[in-house]
């Protein structure tokens, strides 16, 4: 079984690329989303485990499919 941060924080960093390629804030996806900022933040640094709906939620903020960032965290 994968251990948690061999997860998240590569999860996380993927989302921060992302969401900074697509010149957004934290504060700007949260409001667009309805996820706090602070979460969001957690979730960039690896220390949320969020659900798989609000990685989907921000996903689709961010205008890429699940299985592009799963793909991309998992080459990290």
């Amino acid at each position: 079984m994968a251990q948690p941060h061999r997860v998240l924080l590569p999860l996380g960093i993927v989302l921060a690329e992302v969401r900074r390629d697509r010149g957004l804030t934290q504060e700007t996806l949260g409001e667009q989303t309805g996820v706090h900022r602070n979460y969001i933040g957690g979730i960039e640094r690896g220390e949320r485990s969020p659900t798989v709906e609000t990685i989907a939620v921000l996903a689709d903020a961010l205008d890429v499919t699940l299985g592009e960032l799963f793909t991309r965290a998992e080459s990290r």
